[in-house]
């Protein structure tokens, strides 16, 4: 499996990174089988493996953690930090306070003394961003961390972040992960072209459009439609864009003579800001297909294709769209008191 540097970090990663959000009571609680999903990763060459606090709780650190015994060394492990761990208010954020407690939490639940990449889950706009980077430095400088990096920053959020290291003399981060795919394309208009101007590597996740581009057919009030019917009511409009899309893309992918699922891998991994696709099976199974598609590389008439059935920079639903900023949500934020 191809290999690429993470962001001027020296480190050497896959092209594809094992994904773990998955393992737990938000998809599969089977530990037996999770763990054969990574050892069939690793087996296959994966060396990177990203998971989170908040994935089922922490089962899935916990998880991860008995799945990688006798093969840490040879693992770039990843995890995040933002979302809320308990019903404490501050048992959440990106304060000092929490990431101090919240990296030994991580390290705890997967067995290990150091994390190659932690990661800021979500921008939290009670915090400075100079309190999140001085205490992640420290971290680095304890070595309980190697690497810093962001998950789902806009663009002018990575600026500032960048900006702050070099003049308050942090760490910066090294990386982000945003959610990327033939369906969510919004990142290539800022995020990507920033990432790859200030040396970031970009470790895209969901390159399958949650479950839009496995080539199974969505069906409203099903498993995740369940739950978020925004983004799979395929009586929104939008959704509706999305059924047409999938139906064309189809399309480019028989005549190319290739699957769904490894045309949207590809796609994604053609981008030249992009250093991994982080892949999130939910099974071997489903693992093994995506393996099958790792070495696929589309012509520049297939991507062209692509961009015509949805244009560059294009989101086909907002809600895909996982920072929303406070000044959208907060309507005091962006009308003055009239009185």
């Amino acid at each position: 499996m191809r290999r690429r540097i993470l962001g001027g970090t020296g480190i050497s990663v896959t092209e594809l990174a094992l994904g773990t959000m998955m393992f737990g009571s938000w998809g599969n609680t089977d530990e037996a089988e999770t763990t054969r999903v990574v050892r069939l990763a690793l087996d296959a060459g994966i060396n990177l493996v990203d998971t989170a606090d908040i994935y089922g709780e922490g089962e899935s650190e916990r998880m991860v953690g008995r799945a990688i015994r006798g093969r840490r060394d040879d693992i770039v492990l990843c995890s995040k930090f933002h979302s809320p761990m308990g019903p404490d208010a501050n048992h959440q954020g990106n304060s000092r306070r929490w990431i101090v407690r919240a990296v030994e939490g991580s390290l705890r639940r997967l067995g290990t003394d150091h994390l190659d990449l932690y990661q800021v889950h979500r921008i939290d706009p009670d915090t400075d961003i100079d309190e999140t980077l001085s205490a992640l430095s420290d971290l680095v400088r304890s070595g309980k961390v190697l690497a810093i990096g962001t998950s789902n920053f806009p663009a002018d959020q990575i600026v500032e972040a960048q900006w702050t290291a070099e003049r308050r003399g942090h760490i910066r981060f090294r990386s982000e992960q945003p959610q990327y795919s033939l369906l969510a394309r919004g990142v290539e208009t800022a995020v990507l072209p920033t990432a790859l101007r200030h040396g970031m590597g970009v470790l895209a996740w969901g390159p399958l459009g949650a479950g839009w581009l496995t080539g199974k057919e969505i069906r409203p009030g099903v498993g995740r439609a369940v739950l978020e019917a925004r983004r799979f009511d395929l009586a929104v409009p939008e959704n509706a864009a999305k059924v047409r899309a999938v139906a064309a893309l189809k399309k480019v992918a028989a005549d190319s003579g290739i699957s769904l699922t490894h045309l949207a891998l590809a796609f994604v991994r053609a981008h030249p800001a992009v250093t991994a696709v982080v892949i999130g099976p939910r099974t071997p199974e489903q693992l093994t297909d995506l393996l099958a598609g790792a070495d696929v590389v589309l012509d520049d008439d297939v991507l062209d294709r692509l961009d015509a059935i949805v244009p560059p920079g294009t989101d086909l639903n907002r809600a895909d769209n996982h920072y929303v900023p406070r000044v959208l949500t907060d309507a005091s934020l962006r009308r003055r008191p009239t009185r």
